[in-house]
């Protein structure tokens, strides 16, 4: 009896220690800067007192083989928060398949005061950073992709449209939900009847939200809105999107890979019904647009 009092003890000090671990385990993984492990470390940028880092996961074999392709991630959080943490599983996952998976920080508004613009700004000074010391990294500089989720989705949509002229702009889009139509719809976009309640529907919110979003920006809404610069140099994309998405609805998806198609620009729309907003870092999601994001490096022949 005594045995078992102590044992029962023993299990509930065990349990309650274990629950106290796992949420100093989830508060550190929120803290900023981050510490993740398993990456080596660059500051790409000084900007409002803060080193802005990049995490690169290399290949183990990086050092004796030739260059390899490269994905450069952006986190998510509305402009506002979020953590370079966000992508490190994506990163993690190429560096095993061959190629080189870099999570970058940026300036957000909760923690430099920022708006947007000056987010798409760092995303852009990280791209050329890791362009110009390709060699360095062992990356390919001729096959360097940019993804991320929401917010970071924007970034990455934006400088393979918005950007897409500038000589470090990127060869490959991976977007997970991403934030891609900003400001009113062009008038006679599309005429088919089957779009025409998406559309309307787009306009009206962007219609609501037009204050708010120039506040938010930082510019006119137009300038930072990648469907509105889409033309037939953006680079070829794979979308992440879920149908019950209510942040950044799937119909700005459908119609953002509509104006890529229409501009011959090759994208593959992955549709998750049900899903909603952040779906992809979770499970059965997760191992899903893993796999699907690998075939779409093997379509483009960056992986075998």
């Amino acid at each position: 009896m005594l045995c078992q009092r102590f044992t029962l003890r023993s299990l509930r000090s065990l349990l309650a220690l274990i629950a106290v671990c796992i949420g100093a385990n989830a508060l550190a993984a929120q803290s900023y800067p981050p510490k993740i492990s398993g990456a080596t470390e660059y500051v790409y940028k000084t900007a409002d007192g803060f080193d802005l880092k990049l995490w690169v996961f290399s290949p183990r074999d990086a050092q004796a083989g030739a260059p390899v392709p490269a994905m450069l991630f952006f986190f998510g959080g509305g402009w506002n928060g979020g953590s370079p943490t966000q992508f490190v599983r994506q990163s993690q996952h190429l560096a095993k398949r061959g190629m080189v998976g870099i999570v970058a920080d940026y300036r957000v508004k909760s923690r430099q005061g920022v708006r947007a613009v000056s987010c798409v700004e760092d995303a852009l000074d990280a791209l050329r950073y890791v362009t110009a010391n390709a060699g360095k990294l062992g990356i390919d500089p001729d096959r360097i992709g940019v993804g991320g989720g929401s917010a970071g989705g924007h970034l990455a949509a934006s400088l393979g449209t918005i950007h897409k002229d500038d000589p470090a702009a990127p060869k490959a889009m991976a977007l997970y939900n991403p934030a891609t139509i900003l400001a009113s719809l062009p008038s006679g976009f599309i005429t088919a009847p089957r779009f025409a309640d998406m559309v309307n529907e787009i306009k009206a919110r962007i219609a609501s939200k037009k204050g708010e979003l120039r506040v938010r920006l930082g510019v006119e809404p137009i300038e930072l809105s990648p469907f509105h610069h889409v033309d037939a140099s953006t680079p070829p994309a794979v979308i992440f999107h879920g149908t019950n998405d209510t942040t950044v609805p799937y119909a700005t998806a459908l119609l953002f890979a509509t104006q890529l198609k229409a501009n011959n620009v090759p994208v593959d729309l992955k549709t998750y019904k049900g899903a909603g907003h952040g779906f992809f870092n979770r499970e059965p999601y997760l191992s899903q647009t893993m796999e699907q994001l690998d075939a779409f490096f093997v379509s483009l022949g960056w992986l075998q």
